[in-house]
């Protein structure tokens, strides 16, 4: 059979599931506006408090009287629940651990062989002395390292983090949880490894040989049972939007990875349709799940505010995942794929429109009147740039899809740039703010030098703003040039130096931001500086803990 019908059929079998889950939960009323629900974040007399672990003790004072609301008051949260809460924490501390440590490694790794490969764009005879320096294999290490490396394990490291406090139960089956990252972990250097000795299986974002990729299958199902059983064990009857998100996201990236990665089954130009099934879906049925499922927990819980439309939120879910399944296509539009694909794919990329509004709303809604909050509260501020950043690049990647701009844009950097607004500037953004917020609370130890965490902000903020802005011009230029008959194909290629030379400034702010990230981590870790909460690690002192509220 057709591999494009085959994964027509796939997507439509689990649009049947979806609905059949969407059935079940009208039936159960998980998703009429439900108050309880949008407040299950938080324990008895814990809304109107702010939390941002990133802060001291002086900022959290300076946070808290700057979200003082007329005729709100401040209530004592209810010590049982907070120590429910604790217990959730230290079930899920070693492996929330193990898969941040992972992702800071894979950060550095990623982030220096990105820049080597920006660098190598516009100093083509730099560093081509060795095979596994050389432009297609380091680019391919930067891929996988970030894509499989920094965010899968930092999106691994929230998911088992957030679900136990959101199901108010500890984590069931955390040694099997470990065992998954191993195996994930192992995969991950294993593939990077053949990368760099040149043997991959060809396909973009699939290039770990499948052999290999066995361990990655194998780490995601280990994961899976975990999870399930700390959703099935749970003790809140309301499912907060977040787990939704969380959950089906696990799923999804576990399907789709065991799918792409079938030997001798996609083959040709059947094979290229299933590359960018897999591809498009990695980012929205993975990447944007997770990101705007945190979004959803630590953005309410820093300013202490339930979110304005948990309707809303419910609608931006459902819609992602009905309307995401095809959206892939339109990276294959004057391909050899059948026109119907391509244009079904079109549809559903402009369809996309509806949970990114749905979001928007919610989320400007939920921050009315509270913007002035990032200034006190750098957590925050990653969260409040990674969502405008959300909007910006679903809005951007669904007009891209449209063949008038895609004819423009198609192999060029422009969609470089689009990739790196979303992987970065949103999901990346996202992940940084959660970690900010979660290792205090996981290591029992707070961020020893929290200026810092701005300084990282705003090179990571300026230098993918120096990025996207260089190749997104540079890129339309490019396009033109090559669609102009009458100009020659290097005239493309020289129109793009500038921009190119601009991308790698960005780009080594970014990775600067990286180092800064990394090495306040390790300090953390190590306990270097000051010292003002005093554990030991992963030694609980719930009685501490409860005292500084958390």
């Amino acid at each position: 059979m057709d591999s494009a019908i085959l994964s027509l059929l796939g997507a439509f079998l689990l649009s049947i599931m979806g609905l059949f889950v969407f059935i079940w939960s009208m039936r159960k009323g998980l998703l009429v506006e439900n108050p309880r629900a949008a407040s299950v974040i938080f324990v008895r007399g814990e809304i109107g408090k702010v939390d941002d672990p990133a802060l001291q003790e002086a900022g959290q004072v300076r946070l808290q009287v700057a979200a003082a609301e007329p005729g709100s008051d401040l209530h004592v949260a209810d010590p049982d629940e907070l120590q429910h809460r604790v217990a959730a924490d230290r079930s899920s501390a070693f492996p929330v651990f193990m898969f941040i440590a992972f992702a800071c490694l894979w950060l550095v790794v990623g982030s220096l062989a990105g820049l080597t490969s920006s660098l190598k764009l516009h100093m083509p005879d730099w560093l081509v002395g060795e095979a596994w320096l050389t432009f297609g294999r380091i680019r391919t290490i930067h891929l996988n390292a970030v894509l499989y490396g920094w965010i899968t394990n930092a999106a691994l490291g929230v998911i088992v983090w957030v679900l136990p406090r959101l199901l108010r139960t500890p984590l069931v089956g955390a040694m099997w949880v470990m065992v998954g990252g191993a195996l994930l972990n192992t995969g991950i250097a294993s593939g990077i490894g053949a990368i760099g000795a040149g043997w991959t299986d060809g396909m973009e974002y699939l290039e770990i040989p499948w052999q290999i990729g066995i361990f990655i299958a194998a780490g995601f199902i280990c994961i899976v049972g975990p999870v399930l059983f700390t959703l099935v064990n749970r003790k809140v009857e309301s499912l907060y939007v977040s787990v939704w998100y969380m959950v089906a996201a696990l799923l999804w990236i576990t399907l789709l990875f065991v799918v792409a990665k079938l030997p001798g089954v996609h083959t040709g130009v059947q094979q290229a349709t299933t590359n960018w099934w897999y591809g498009h879906n990695v980012l929205g049925l993975w990447f944007t799940p997770i990101s705007v499922g945190s979004i959803y927990y630590f953005l309410p819980k820093i300013i202490g505010r339930p979110v304005r439309s948990y309707n809303l939120s419910i609608l931006g879910f459902w819609t992602l995942a009905f309307f995401y399944g095809q959206v892939g296509g339109h990276h294959l539009i004057g391909g050899p794929i059948p026109g119907w694909l391509t244009t079904l794919s079109i549809v559903q990329s402009m369809m996309m429109i509806i949970p990114v509004v749905a979001f928007t709303i919610n989320m400007a809604g939920t921050m009315w009147g509270r913007m002035h909050l990032a200034l006190h509260s750098p957590t925050l501020r990653f969260m409040m740039f990674g969502g405008l950043m959300y909007m910006l690049s679903s809005l951007q990647g669904s007009l891209e899809a449209l063949r008038s701009v895609n004819q423009v844009t198609h192999f060029t950097h422009f969609t470089v740039a689009h990739a790196h607004l979303g992987a970065y500037a949103f999901v990346t953004m996202v992940l940084f703010g959660a970690i900010y917020f979660m290792m205090p609370r996981v290591l029992n130890w707070e961020w020893p030098y929290p200026r810092l965490i701005s300084l990282q902000f705003w090179l990571a903020a300026i230098g993918i703003g120096i990025y996207f802005v260089g190749l997104t011009i540079g890129g339309w230029l490019q396009g033109l040039a090559m669609l102009d008959a009458s100009r020659p194909f290097m005239e493309s290629v020289a129109v793009t130096i500038p921009y190119l030379q601009w991308r790698s400034v960005g780009g080594s702010l970014m990775v600067l931001s990286h180092l800064i990230f990394v090495g306040h981590f390790l300090a953390m870790v190590l306990r270097f500086g000051p010292a003002r909460t005093g554990a030991a690690l992963f030694s609980p002192r719930l009685t501490t803990e409860l005292v500084h509220g958390k």
